[in-house]
């Protein structure tokens, strides 16, 4: 598959023959399986206190003869603490068990619970080839609601990641045909739920990505932008591709990162491994600590 390669003004500069990577087949389950492992994998560990609502002395006797007993006197089987004592009459009040005010919670949230997961190499490669060939299908890409220009897919050209200012970039976007999505990447909503209450109030549209070869000026020029992620070629991640296990983000890759894809066969079954930069360790020369002089002693002649 040939793409167009497009410049800084929206010229066309040639066009190029994709990787191999971009003619998997599109396979849904495999990139939804793999977003959600990698979501599993981040999120924190949460619980409750193993002695939440278990604080309380709240034992309760089911003995006839026993001196603190509910038995005999139309009350349940409530644990319960006591308030005050009258002879064998007592003021009691239900506590410990979930029913009862201050109780413990039923099936509270354990911290132990392990929510990392796993996923085979060769599938999870295979969900990344899937959701780059579905970036540049046009019938995906619009399934996700956005503003798809006429002349979408196309690559960008290398004069791209020399871009250092929000503002350059948010112009020559508009060139693209970009227009229409810059101002729905701007709309943010308020959530429905508990969730505004804890520290996740406004939800955020998912743009435009950003795919480069090298560490540039353009990293922080994309980053100022809102719903628009940038990501280097060897960090790209199936849940970059397809948010919220939905495949066909608009991805714009640079010049150089598909060569990169290319070359070092990403994402394949057998990636070419690069070797490891090892540090040259510097001999430290070793200083001699100085002689100590020794202590001459003048012998005295003594006159007789």
């Amino acid at each position: 598959m040939k793409v167009k390669i497009i410049d800084t003004k929206g010229a066309s500069a040639g066009e190029k023959e994709l990787p191999s990577q971009f003619n998997e087949a599109f396979r849904s389950d495999l990139i939804k399986k793999a977003v959600i492992v990698i979501q599993n994998n981040r999120r924190q560990p949460y619980g409750a206190d193993p002695r939440a609502g278990k604080k309380h002395s709240a034992y309760v006797s089911k003995r006839r003869s026993a001196y603190r007993t509910t038995y005999g006197i139309g009350q349940s089987r409530t644990p319960r603490k006591v308030m005050s004592v009258r002879g064998t009459r007592f003021n009691w009040v239900g506590a410990f068990v979930p029913q009862t005010v201050g109780g413990y919670r039923a099936h509270a949230p354990k911290a132990e619970k392990v929510w990392s997961q796993k996923m085979n190499k060769k599938e999870r490669r295979k969900a990344i080839r899937s959701a780059l060939a579905a970036t540049m299908t046009i019938e995906i890409v619009k399934q996700r609601n956005v503003n798809v220009p006429t002349n979408y897919p196309f690559i960008l050209a290398n004069d791209f990641e020399k871009i250092n200012k929000t503002k350059e970039i948010r112009k020559v976007l508009e060139t693209l045909g970009f227009q229409d999505e810059l101002k729905r990447s701007v709309v943010k909503t308020i959530r429905a739920g508990i969730g505004k209450l804890r520290g996740r109030r406004n939800k955020k549209k998912k743009s435009l990505l950003f795919v480069v070869s090298n560490k540039c000026e353009l990293l922080k020029a994309v980053s100022n932008l809102p719903g628009m992620d940038i990501v280097h070629v060897n960090d790209l991640n199936t849940e970059l591709l397809a948010p919220g296990t939905h495949a066909g983000r608009m991805t714009l890759f640079t010049e150089s990162a598909i060569d990169a894809i290319a070359k070092d066969k990403l994402f394949t079954i057998e990636p070419v491994k690069k070797e490891a930069k090892v540090k040259k360790i510097k001999k430290v020369k070793k200083v001699k600590a100085p002689k100590k002089k020794k202590k001459t002693t003048k012998k005295v002649e003594v006159k007789k």
